[in-house]
């Protein structure tokens, strides 16, 4: 991401979080949608700043030490660094598959809403969906 990207992208999450904490303030008794939506674009804008903050700072850094860079390009084009970083993912995403069912089965002894806990589920099904899909798609190709 080159900077004035990651500046926008700074920006725009300040401005997202900004309307979010106004709307908070603002919305009396707010219904459907609006109880939400200024909680997710803080959330949001939160993400976005520190995205984007984060790209400018990184940025700003390499370019001061070409070395530094040179170095960074090799690390991150590296195959053990690669493998690494594969198989977090892969234990992350084993560990947020039992996660994700203690959090549906408590949700579901809590008597929360069925179209909340149907949600959950869904996005489960659909995670795991996409896993198995590419599970087959790579073995294909590998």
């Amino acid at each position: 991401m080159n900077q004035s990207k990651g500046f926008a992208m700074a920006v725009l999450g300040v401005v997202a979080a900004a309307v979010g904490f106004a709307l908070i303030r603002t919305l009396d008794t707010p219904g459907g949608i609006l109880r939400a939506l200024p909680y997710v674009l803080v959330g949001l804008g939160c993400g976005a700043f520190g995205h984007g903050v984060g790209a400018v700072v990184s940025r700003r850094a390499v370019e001061k030490d070409p070395e530094a860079q040179r170095r960074l390009e090799i690390d991150q084009k590296d195959e053990r660094n690669i493998a690494i970083a594969n198989c977090a993912k892969a234990r992350a995403w084993e560990a947020m598959t039992y996660i994700q069912c203690a959090l549906m089965l408590a949700f579901a002894l809590m008597g929360t809403d069925m179209a909340a806990l149907l949600l959950l589920v869904f996005a489960d099904l659909f995670a795991e969906g996409v896993g198995i899909y590419y599970r087959f798609k790579y073995d294909r190709e590998m």
